[in-house]
Protein backbone atom coordinates (compact mmCIF):
# COMPACT_ATOMS: atom_id res chain seq x y z
CA UNK A 1 0.00 0.00 0.00
CA UNK A 2 1.43 3.41 -0.96
CA UNK A 3 1.79 6.38 1.40
CA UNK A 4 -1.35 8.16 0.20
CA UNK A 5 -3.46 5.03 0.77
CA UNK A 6 -1.97 4.48 4.23
CA UNK A 7 -2.71 8.06 5.23
CA UNK A 8 -6.25 7.85 3.89
CA UNK A 9 -6.77 4.71 5.93
CA UNK A 10 -5.20 5.72 9.24
CA UNK A 11 -4.98 9.53 9.43
CA UNK A 12 -8.19 10.02 11.39
CA UNK A 13 -8.81 12.47 14.21
CA UNK A 14 -7.48 10.87 17.37
CA UNK A 15 -6.11 12.18 20.68
CA UNK A 16 -2.45 12.85 21.44
CA UNK A 17 -2.85 10.55 24.47
CA UNK A 18 -1.10 12.76 27.00
CA UNK A 19 -3.68 11.25 29.35
CA UNK A 20 -6.29 8.52 29.34
CA UNK A 21 -9.17 9.19 29.50
CA UNK A 22 -8.39 12.31 27.48
CA UNK A 23 -9.39 15.83 28.51
CA UNK A 24 -12.60 16.08 26.43
CA UNK A 25 -14.08 13.44 28.73
CA UNK A 26 -13.43 15.35 31.96
CA UNK A 27 -16.65 16.60 33.58
CA UNK A 28 -17.78 19.23 36.08
CA UNK A 29 -19.23 16.67 38.50
CA UNK A 30 -15.77 16.18 39.96
CA UNK A 31 -14.90 19.21 42.05
CA UNK A 32 -12.85 20.73 44.83
CA UNK A 33 -13.96 18.40 47.63
CA UNK A 34 -12.83 15.33 45.72
CA UNK A 35 -9.51 16.94 44.83
CA UNK A 36 -8.86 17.86 48.45
CA UNK A 37 -9.49 14.26 49.46
CA UNK A 38 -7.08 13.02 46.78
CA UNK A 39 -4.39 15.46 47.93
CA UNK A 40 -4.69 14.42 51.55
CA UNK A 41 -4.26 10.76 50.64
CA UNK A 42 -1.03 11.07 48.63
CA UNK A 43 1.35 8.43 50.05
CA UNK A 44 4.24 9.88 52.03
CA UNK A 45 6.78 7.85 50.04
CA UNK A 46 5.77 9.42 46.70
CA UNK A 47 7.88 12.14 45.07
CA UNK A 48 5.61 14.76 43.50
CA UNK A 49 5.82 16.67 40.24
CA UNK A 50 4.60 20.26 39.87
CA UNK A 51 3.34 21.97 36.71
CA UNK A 52 2.91 25.75 36.78
CA UNK A 53 0.91 27.31 33.94
CA UNK A 54 1.42 30.95 32.95
CA UNK A 55 -1.29 31.89 30.42
CA UNK A 56 0.33 35.07 29.11
CA UNK A 57 2.35 35.93 26.00
CA UNK A 58 3.73 39.12 24.49
CA UNK A 59 2.16 38.14 21.14
CA UNK A 60 -0.45 35.72 19.87
CA UNK A 61 0.89 33.18 17.40
CA UNK A 62 -1.87 32.02 15.07
CA UNK A 63 -0.91 28.33 15.19
CA UNK A 64 -1.05 28.19 18.99
CA UNK A 65 -3.38 25.72 20.69
CA UNK A 66 -2.40 26.61 24.26
CA UNK A 67 -4.44 28.44 26.88
CA UNK A 68 -2.87 31.89 26.68
CA UNK A 69 -3.59 35.54 25.89
CA UNK A 70 -1.60 38.67 25.16
CA UNK A 71 -0.80 40.55 28.38
CA UNK A 72 1.97 43.15 28.34
CA UNK A 73 1.38 45.03 31.61
CA UNK A 74 3.18 44.07 34.81
CA UNK A 75 0.11 44.61 37.00
CA UNK A 76 -1.89 41.58 35.78
CA UNK A 77 1.27 39.50 35.67
CA UNK A 78 2.11 40.26 39.29
CA UNK A 79 -1.49 39.66 40.36
CA UNK A 80 -1.41 36.26 38.70
CA UNK A 81 1.93 35.38 40.30
CA UNK A 82 0.47 36.18 43.72
CA UNK A 83 -2.38 33.73 43.07
CA UNK A 84 0.05 31.01 42.01
CA UNK A 85 1.72 31.41 45.39
CA UNK A 86 -1.64 31.29 47.15
CA UNK A 87 -2.63 28.12 45.28
CA UNK A 88 0.69 26.48 46.14
CA UNK A 89 0.07 27.25 49.80
CA UNK A 90 -3.45 25.78 49.65
CA UNK A 91 -2.24 22.62 47.93
CA UNK A 92 0.57 22.14 50.46
CA UNK A 93 -1.90 22.62 53.32
CA UNK A 94 -4.23 19.96 51.88
CA UNK A 95 -1.34 17.51 51.46
CA UNK A 96 -0.56 18.13 55.10
CA UNK A 97 3.20 17.77 55.07
CA UNK A 98 6.32 19.03 53.33
CA UNK A 99 6.17 16.57 50.46
CA UNK A 100 9.16 15.74 48.29
CA UNK A 101 9.27 17.15 44.73
CA UNK A 102 11.37 15.60 41.96
CA UNK A 103 10.16 17.51 38.86
CA UNK A 104 8.95 21.06 38.25
CA UNK A 105 7.79 22.29 34.85
CA UNK A 106 6.95 25.90 33.97
CA UNK A 107 4.66 26.01 30.92
CA UNK A 108 2.38 28.39 29.13
CA UNK A 109 1.92 30.66 27.38
CA UNK A 110 5.30 32.11 28.14
CA UNK A 111 6.39 31.70 31.77
CA UNK A 112 9.11 34.32 31.40
CA UNK A 113 6.48 37.00 30.89
CA UNK A 114 6.26 37.04 34.69
CA UNK A 115 8.62 39.58 36.29
CA UNK A 116 11.95 38.14 37.38
CA UNK A 117 11.33 38.79 41.07
CA UNK A 118 7.99 36.96 40.79
CA UNK A 119 9.64 33.92 39.22
CA UNK A 120 12.19 33.84 42.02
CA UNK A 121 9.55 34.36 44.70
CA UNK A 122 7.41 31.51 43.36
CA UNK A 123 10.38 29.15 43.30
CA UNK A 124 11.26 30.27 46.81
CA UNK A 125 7.70 29.48 47.89
CA UNK A 126 7.95 26.00 46.36
CA UNK A 127 11.17 25.34 48.24
CA UNK A 128 9.61 26.59 51.48
CA UNK A 129 6.44 24.49 51.14
CA UNK A 130 7.99 21.38 49.60
CA UNK A 131 11.24 19.47 49.90
CA UNK A 132 12.73 19.83 46.42
CA UNK A 133 15.16 17.02 45.69
CA UNK A 134 18.75 18.08 45.10
CA UNK A 135 18.67 16.40 41.67
CA UNK A 136 15.18 17.65 40.74
CA UNK A 137 14.60 18.53 37.09
CA UNK A 138 13.29 22.10 36.85
CA UNK A 139 12.26 23.00 33.29
CA UNK A 140 10.90 26.18 31.74
CA UNK A 141 9.49 27.11 28.31
CA UNK A 142 10.91 30.25 26.67
CA UNK A 143 10.03 32.39 23.66
CA UNK A 144 13.52 33.37 22.40
CA UNK A 145 12.22 36.67 21.01
CA UNK A 146 10.56 37.79 24.24
CA UNK A 147 12.90 37.05 27.12
CA UNK A 148 14.33 40.17 28.80
CA UNK A 149 17.84 39.98 30.25
CA UNK A 150 16.59 40.00 33.84
CA UNK A 151 14.43 36.91 33.15
CA UNK A 152 17.45 35.06 31.79
CA UNK A 153 19.53 36.12 34.75
CA UNK A 154 16.85 34.77 37.11
CA UNK A 155 17.02 31.24 35.69
CA UNK A 156 20.07 30.02 37.65
CA UNK A 157 18.58 31.38 40.87
CA UNK A 158 15.39 29.47 40.10
CA UNK A 159 17.46 26.31 39.76
CA UNK A 160 16.45 25.76 36.13
CA UNK A 161 18.05 22.63 34.71
CA UNK A 162 16.29 22.49 31.32
CA UNK A 163 15.10 25.27 29.00
CA UNK A 164 12.78 24.65 26.07
CA UNK A 165 12.89 27.10 23.15
CA UNK A 166 9.95 27.38 20.80
CA UNK A 167 11.26 27.48 17.22
CA UNK A 168 8.42 26.05 15.10
CA UNK A 169 9.94 27.13 11.73
CA UNK A 170 12.66 29.50 10.49
CA UNK A 171 11.17 30.17 7.04
CA UNK A 172 10.08 33.85 6.75
CA UNK A 173 6.98 33.06 4.68
CA UNK A 174 5.80 30.49 7.23
CA UNK A 175 6.53 32.85 10.11
CA UNK A 176 4.51 35.61 8.47
CA UNK A 177 1.58 33.25 7.90
CA UNK A 178 1.49 32.24 11.59
CA UNK A 179 2.33 35.70 12.99
CA UNK A 180 5.54 34.51 14.65
CA UNK A 181 8.55 36.41 13.36
CA UNK A 182 11.66 34.83 14.83
CA UNK A 183 15.05 34.94 13.19
CA UNK A 184 17.62 32.21 13.53
CA UNK A 185 20.02 34.81 14.89
CA UNK A 186 17.67 35.75 17.75
CA UNK A 187 17.14 32.11 18.61
CA UNK A 188 20.86 31.37 18.48
CA UNK A 189 21.55 34.38 20.72
CA UNK A 190 19.10 33.04 23.32
CA UNK A 191 20.57 29.53 23.14
CA UNK A 192 24.09 30.92 23.65
CA UNK A 193 22.90 33.01 26.59
CA UNK A 194 21.42 29.93 28.23
CA UNK A 195 24.65 28.02 27.75
CA UNK A 196 26.60 30.95 29.21
CA UNK A 197 24.34 30.81 32.26
CA UNK A 198 25.25 27.11 32.53
CA UNK A 199 21.69 25.87 32.10
CA UNK A 200 22.49 22.16 31.75
CA UNK A 201 20.06 21.12 29.02
CA UNK A 202 18.34 22.69 26.01
CA UNK A 203 15.21 21.57 24.15
CA UNK A 204 13.78 22.80 20.86
CA UNK A 205 10.22 22.58 19.50
CA UNK A 206 9.61 22.27 15.74
CA UNK A 207 6.26 22.04 13.94
CA UNK A 208 5.33 20.60 10.55
CA UNK A 209 2.02 21.02 8.73
CA UNK A 210 2.05 24.85 8.94
CA UNK A 211 0.93 27.08 6.05
CA UNK A 212 3.44 27.36 3.19
CA UNK A 213 5.71 24.65 4.59
CA UNK A 214 7.24 22.14 2.19
CA UNK A 215 9.53 19.17 2.67
CA UNK A 216 12.42 21.33 1.44
CA UNK A 217 11.62 24.22 3.78
CA UNK A 218 11.34 22.05 6.90
CA UNK A 219 14.61 20.37 5.92
CA UNK A 220 16.29 23.78 5.98
CA UNK A 221 14.74 24.57 9.36
CA UNK A 222 15.82 21.22 10.79
CA UNK A 223 19.39 21.77 9.61
CA UNK A 224 19.43 25.22 11.19
CA UNK A 225 18.10 23.65 14.39
CA UNK A 226 21.03 21.23 14.43
CA UNK A 227 23.38 24.20 14.73
CA UNK A 228 21.79 25.13 18.06
CA UNK A 229 23.07 21.94 19.67
CA UNK A 230 19.90 20.99 21.55
CA UNK A 231 19.86 17.90 23.72
CA UNK A 232 16.27 17.12 22.74
CA UNK A 233 14.00 18.14 19.88
CA UNK A 234 10.21 17.76 19.82
CA UNK A 235 8.58 17.65 16.38
CA UNK A 236 4.83 18.26 16.50
CA UNK A 237 2.25 18.14 13.75
CA UNK A 238 0.27 21.37 13.58
CA UNK A 239 -3.22 20.84 15.00
CA UNK A 240 -5.64 22.96 12.98
CA UNK A 241 -8.68 23.19 15.27
CA UNK A 242 -10.32 26.56 14.54
CA UNK A 243 -13.55 25.40 16.18
CA UNK A 244 -11.59 25.31 19.45
CA UNK A 245 -9.06 28.12 18.86
CA UNK A 246 -10.79 30.96 17.03
CA UNK A 247 -7.57 32.80 16.16
CA UNK A 248 -6.66 29.85 13.91
CA UNK A 249 -9.43 31.03 11.59
CA UNK A 250 -6.98 33.73 10.51
CA UNK A 251 -4.77 31.05 8.98
CA UNK A 252 -5.29 30.58 5.25
CA UNK A 253 -6.48 26.98 4.99
CA UNK A 254 -5.59 26.91 1.29
CA UNK A 255 -1.96 27.38 2.30
CA UNK A 256 -1.96 24.34 4.62
CA UNK A 257 -0.20 21.22 3.31
CA UNK A 258 -2.36 18.22 2.49
CA UNK A 259 -2.00 14.96 4.47
CA UNK A 260 0.60 13.46 2.14
CA UNK A 261 2.64 16.67 2.22
CA UNK A 262 2.45 16.68 6.04
CA UNK A 263 3.69 13.09 6.07
CA UNK A 264 6.60 13.99 3.78
CA UNK A 265 7.51 16.96 5.98
CA UNK A 266 7.61 14.78 9.06
CA UNK A 267 9.82 12.26 7.25
CA UNK A 268 12.15 15.04 6.05
CA UNK A 269 12.69 16.38 9.58
CA UNK A 270 13.20 12.84 10.88
CA UNK A 271 15.88 12.18 8.27
CA UNK A 272 17.80 15.35 9.17
CA UNK A 273 17.67 14.79 12.92
CA UNK A 274 18.51 11.07 12.82
CA UNK A 275 20.80 10.73 9.80
CA UNK A 276 22.59 14.07 9.94
CA UNK A 277 22.21 15.04 13.59
CA UNK A 278 22.70 11.65 15.23
CA UNK A 279 19.57 11.98 17.39
CA UNK A 280 17.64 8.92 18.52
CA UNK A 281 13.91 8.83 17.74
CA UNK A 282 11.89 8.61 20.95
CA UNK A 283 8.22 7.66 20.95
CA UNK A 284 6.00 9.42 18.45
CA UNK A 285 7.60 12.82 18.02
CA UNK A 286 10.67 13.35 20.23
CA UNK A 287 14.38 13.08 19.50
CA UNK A 288 17.21 12.90 22.01
CA UNK A 289 20.99 12.82 21.92
CA UNK A 290 22.47 9.41 22.78
CA UNK A 291 23.19 9.46 26.49
CA UNK A 292 20.46 11.99 27.27
CA UNK A 293 18.16 10.90 30.10
CA UNK A 294 15.23 10.63 27.68
CA UNK A 295 17.17 8.39 25.32
CA UNK A 296 18.19 6.18 28.23
CA UNK A 297 14.60 6.01 29.49
CA UNK A 298 13.35 5.01 26.05
CA UNK A 299 16.02 2.32 25.76
CA UNK A 300 15.10 0.83 29.14
CA UNK A 301 11.33 1.19 28.59
CA UNK A 302 11.12 3.68 31.45
CA UNK A 303 9.63 6.51 29.37
CA UNK A 304 6.33 8.06 30.42
CA UNK A 305 3.64 10.25 28.90
CA UNK A 306 2.19 13.35 30.58
CA UNK A 307 0.45 16.59 29.65
CA UNK A 308 3.85 18.01 28.72
CA UNK A 309 4.43 15.14 26.29
CA UNK A 310 7.17 12.55 26.80
CA UNK A 311 8.94 12.62 30.14
CA UNK A 312 11.42 10.68 32.23
CA UNK A 313 9.31 11.51 35.29
CA UNK A 314 7.88 8.32 36.87
CA UNK A 315 5.83 10.08 39.56
CA UNK A 316 2.16 9.02 39.83
CA UNK A 317 1.31 12.50 41.15
CA UNK A 318 1.45 15.64 39.04
CA UNK A 319 0.02 18.76 40.71
CA UNK A 320 -1.21 21.41 38.27
CA UNK A 321 -0.94 25.03 39.43
CA UNK A 322 -2.47 27.97 37.57
CA UNK A 323 -5.37 28.64 35.23
CA UNK A 324 -6.28 25.59 33.07
CA UNK A 325 -3.50 23.47 34.62
CA UNK A 326 -4.22 19.74 34.74
CA UNK A 327 -3.20 17.48 37.59
CA UNK A 328 -2.84 13.70 37.56
CA UNK A 329 -3.20 11.64 40.73
CA UNK A 330 -3.61 7.91 41.33
CA UNK A 331 -7.38 8.38 41.61
CA UNK A 332 -7.85 10.43 38.45
CA UNK A 333 -7.39 13.80 36.75
CA UNK A 334 -8.38 17.35 37.71
CA UNK A 335 -8.26 20.58 35.75
CA UNK A 336 -8.31 24.14 37.01
CA UNK A 337 -10.65 26.86 35.77
CA UNK A 338 -9.47 28.03 32.35
CA UNK A 339 -10.54 31.69 32.37
CA UNK A 340 -8.00 33.77 34.28
CA UNK A 341 -10.52 36.12 35.99
CA UNK A 342 -12.55 33.18 37.31
CA UNK A 343 -9.38 31.40 38.42
CA UNK A 344 -8.22 34.50 40.32
CA UNK A 345 -11.62 34.87 41.96
CA UNK A 346 -11.64 31.28 43.18
CA UNK A 347 -8.17 31.59 44.68
CA UNK A 348 -9.12 34.89 46.33
CA UNK A 349 -12.03 33.08 47.99
CA UNK A 350 -9.60 30.58 49.47
CA UNK A 351 -10.78 27.77 47.20
CA UNK A 352 -8.85 25.40 44.99
CA UNK A 353 -9.87 26.41 41.47
CA UNK A 354 -11.02 23.03 40.16
CA UNK A 355 -13.38 23.20 37.19
CA UNK A 356 -13.64 19.55 36.15
CA UNK A 357 -11.97 16.18 36.20
CA UNK A 358 -12.54 12.45 36.05
CA UNK A 359 -12.13 9.57 38.48
CA UNK A 360 -10.50 6.49 36.97
CA UNK A 361 -12.30 3.19 36.74
CA UNK A 362 -10.38 -0.08 36.79
CA UNK A 363 -10.92 -0.38 33.04
CA UNK A 364 -9.48 3.13 32.60
CA UNK A 365 -6.34 2.17 34.50
CA UNK A 366 -5.80 -0.95 32.42
CA UNK A 367 -6.33 0.83 29.10
CA UNK A 368 -4.20 3.79 30.20
CA UNK A 369 -1.36 1.37 30.88
CA UNK A 370 -1.78 -0.25 27.46
CA UNK A 371 -1.89 3.09 25.65
CA UNK A 372 1.14 4.46 27.49
CA UNK A 373 3.19 1.38 26.59
CA UNK A 374 2.25 1.76 22.93
CA UNK A 375 2.98 5.50 22.89
CA UNK A 376 6.27 5.21 24.81
CA UNK A 377 7.71 1.76 24.05
CA UNK A 378 6.07 1.10 20.66
CA UNK A 379 5.13 -2.31 22.02
CA UNK A 380 2.86 -3.87 24.61
CA UNK A 381 2.09 -7.25 26.14
CA UNK A 382 -1.64 -7.29 26.82
CA UNK A 383 -1.58 -10.48 28.87
CA UNK A 384 1.16 -9.11 31.12
CA UNK A 385 -0.73 -5.87 31.72
CA UNK A 386 -3.95 -7.70 32.48
CA UNK A 387 -2.09 -9.94 34.93
CA UNK A 388 -0.45 -6.91 36.61
CA UNK A 389 -3.89 -5.38 37.14
CA UNK A 390 -5.51 -8.66 38.18
CA UNK A 391 -8.09 -8.58 35.40
CA UNK A 392 -9.18 -10.81 32.54
CA UNK A 393 -7.25 -10.08 29.33
CA UNK A 394 -10.21 -11.04 27.11
CA UNK A 395 -11.52 -7.46 26.53
CA UNK A 396 -8.05 -6.27 25.55
CA UNK A 397 -7.49 -9.21 23.24
CA UNK A 398 -10.88 -8.56 21.65
CA UNK A 399 -9.94 -4.93 21.02
CA UNK A 400 -6.60 -6.06 19.61
CA UNK A 401 -8.34 -7.75 16.70
CA UNK A 402 -8.57 -4.26 15.18
CA UNK A 403 -4.76 -4.26 15.07
CA UNK A 404 -4.77 -6.89 12.34
CA UNK A 405 -5.33 -4.35 9.56
CA UNK A 406 -2.22 -2.49 10.73
CA UNK A 407 -0.33 -5.78 10.55
CA UNK A 408 -1.58 -6.45 7.02
CA UNK A 409 -0.15 -3.09 6.00
CA UNK A 410 3.23 -3.75 7.61
CA UNK A 411 2.82 -1.18 10.37
CA UNK A 412 2.47 -3.54 13.35
CA UNK A 413 3.46 -7.08 14.25
CA UNK A 414 1.02 -8.94 16.50
CA UNK A 415 1.30 -12.39 18.04
CA UNK A 416 -1.66 -12.99 20.32
CA UNK A 417 -1.51 -10.31 22.98
CA UNK A 418 1.96 -9.07 22.09
CA UNK A 419 1.98 -6.04 19.80
CA UNK A 420 5.11 -4.41 18.35
CA UNK A 421 4.87 -1.27 16.23
CA UNK A 422 7.26 -1.42 13.28
CA UNK A 423 9.40 1.48 12.07
CA UNK A 424 6.89 2.17 9.29
CA UNK A 425 4.12 2.37 11.89
CA UNK A 426 5.71 5.04 14.07
CA UNK A 427 3.96 7.96 12.31
CA UNK A 428 0.63 6.19 12.97
CA UNK A 429 1.32 5.50 16.65
CA UNK A 430 -1.69 7.50 17.88
CA UNK A 431 -3.98 5.52 15.59
CA UNK A 432 -2.61 2.24 16.94
CA UNK A 433 -3.15 3.42 20.53
CA UNK A 434 -6.69 4.55 19.65
CA UNK A 435 -7.67 0.91 19.11
CA UNK A 436 -7.78 0.57 22.92
CA UNK A 437 -9.62 3.86 23.60
CA UNK A 438 -13.06 2.96 24.92
CA UNK A 439 -14.17 6.62 24.82
CA UNK A 440 -13.16 7.56 21.29
CA UNK A 441 -16.31 6.55 19.49
CA UNK A 442 -18.67 8.27 21.88
CA UNK A 443 -20.85 10.99 20.35
CA UNK A 444 -18.76 13.82 18.86
CA UNK A 445 -15.57 12.31 20.25
CA UNK A 446 -13.30 12.15 17.18
CA UNK A 447 -14.31 15.64 16.02
CA UNK A 448 -12.62 17.12 19.06
CA UNK A 449 -9.17 15.93 18.04
CA UNK A 450 -6.54 16.80 15.45
CA UNK A 451 -5.19 14.71 12.57
CA UNK A 452 -3.19 11.66 13.61
CA UNK A 453 -0.25 12.38 11.27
Amino acid sequence: MNTADLIARYDGRVPRYTSYPTAPHFHADLGTATYEQWLSSIPAAVDLSLYLHVPFCDRLCLYCGCNTSVVRRDGPRRAYAARLIAELEMVAARIGRRARVAHIHWGGGTPTTLPADCLLEIMGTIRRLFSVNADAEIAIEIDPTAVPADRLEALPGMGITRASLGVQDFDPAVQTAIARIQTFEATEHCARALRALQIPSLNLDLIYGLPHQTADSVTRTARQALALGADRVAVFGYAHVPWMKRHQKLIDEDALPNPVQRFDQRAAIDQVLVDEGGYLAVGLDHYARPGDAMARAADSQALHRSFQGYTTDPSPVLIGIGASAIGSLPQGYVQNITAVPAYLAAIDQGQLAIARGIALTEDDRVRRDVIEHIMCDLEVDLDAIAKAHGVDSAPLLAAACAIDRFQTDGLVQREGGRIVVQAAGRPFLRSVAAVFDAYLNQANGPARHAQAV
